[in-house]
């Protein structure tokens, strides 16, 4: 089989770690002009507090330092409303072997300070919840409960807090191959399509993406017709991203370190599987887990984030028959990169690294897909998750 490419960015693997994490109130985050970002942190991280947020100059490619926006027990991901006004947290406040119900909480956003108000928490309706999303309506929010293997819809009110549940929907055993922690349902996203009509739902511990109806008006969910697709056994499906095009779409898969790319039918909201292709180098053998997928905005590239080999596979895209060409892996100077995301602006991908606790940039290239390090990291605990407002409107 063909070599890939591989990067060794050594500049980013040095990049330095502050020696103490950002205290509460030591200073906006957000000045003007630029970003204000917020930080969801990973379950497992000891010395977080809750939400941190720091700024982001893309001007300058720089970062603030990180400060404590809001404190609360284990937010592990995070979404914005379409407006940018609320923000919404899902509290994990579980263990793999707990069956402690999770929350959500929402926040107020001041969009001159980017300083977050609370306004409510509610139960996730199962454990562990893992992701959430925000429909294109502003209407539903949607929750993946990882350890409880269910996915529930819930009502946005006008004032941006969340009102009491309307769809739930548990997964059944199904056909699973992992004996670990991974065996039964494990649902890990809730991804709106482009048109607002369905949801898919990658499920890690069946093995499956589900998909699901969407009905704003009632802010509720229905299983779709056919239900899933089905993965190779111990495939892990974790998270997927759409093409802007809406033909197609890709997976990273956890269990196999690889990334399945989809034929989708946007009437239908159902996916047909096109190919897998491996995150990892062949001959590396040791711990590895698919984590983040990402596309560039013109939909050229696809990114994959690999927790253990470290590193962010990178393939190019075929925008006519949805194919991969795989181009490079790239180092990304840090330990477990947990998420990966594109800034705003298209210019940059920031990279959070769970067990390194720091976030490091990297500069696009939107010729070739290639990923420059910057030099740039700012410190913060166990990031999991980002999102982006405009800072100080």
């Amino acid at each position: 089989m063909k070599t890939y490419r591989y990067s060794l960015l050594l500049a980013t693997a040095l990049l330095p770690v502050a020696a103490a994490f950002a205290q509460p109130n030591s200073g906006k985050p957000n000045a003007a002009g630029g970003y204000t970002v917020y930080s969801g942190a990973f379950e497992g991280g000891k010395q977080g507090k809750g939400v941190y947020s720091f700024h982001f100059d893309p001007a300058t490619g720089t970062f603030g330092t990180a400060t404590l926006a809001a404190e609360t027990d284990s937010p592990e991901f995070l979404a914005l409303d379409q407006t940018h006004r609320f923000l919404y947290v899902a509290n994990y406040i579980n263990n793999y072997l707990g069956e402690r119900a999770g929350s959500i909480s929402s926040y107020a956003i001041d969009a001159a300070t980017g300083d977050l108000k609370f306004l409510n928490r509610i139960s996730s309706r199962g454990a562990g919840p893992a992701h959430i999303a925000v429909d294109h309506t502003n209407k539903v929010l949607l929750v993946a409960n990882y350890q409880g293997g269910s996915v529930v819809s819930y009502p946005i009110n006008p004032d941006g807090s969340v009102g009491e549940s309307v769809s739930f929907y548990q997964h059944g055993a199904g056909s699973v191959a992992s004996t670990d922690r991974r065996s039964g349902p494990r649902t890990h996203e809730m991804a709106v399509s482009p048109d607002n009509r369905f949801v898919l739902v990658p499920d890690l511990g069946l093995d499956r993406v589900m998909s699901y109806r969407l009905d704003p008006a009632k802010t509720a969910l229905a299983p779709n017709d056919p239900q899933f697709v089905t993965l190779k056994p111990g495939s892990g499906p974790r998270h997927i991203v759409f093409h802007p095009n809406g033909r197609f779409a890709y997976s990273v898969n956890e269990t196999s370190s690889s990334v399945t790319g989809f034929a989708y039918d946007a009437q239908r909201g159902i996916l047909t599987m096109i190919e897998t292709l491996p995150a990892i180098p062949e001959d590396f053998t040791a711990f590895n887990q698919g984590a983040e997928i990402a596309m560039d905005p013109a939909g050229k590239f696809l990114y994959a984030s690999n927790r253990g080999h470290d590193s962010i596979a990178v393939f190019a895209i075929d925008a006519a028959k949805g194919m991969l060409k795989p181009l490079e892996r790239v180092v990304t100077g840090g330990k477990t990169p947990r998420y990966i995301t594109f800034d705003p602006t298209g210019r940059y991908m920031l990279v959070a690294h769970q067990n390194s606790d720091n976030v490091v940039l990297f500069r696009f290239d939107n010729r070739t897909g290639h990923l420059t390090p910057t030099g740039a990291s700012v410190s913060l605990p166990s990031p999991a998750c980002l999102v982006f407002i405009e800072a100080g409107k």
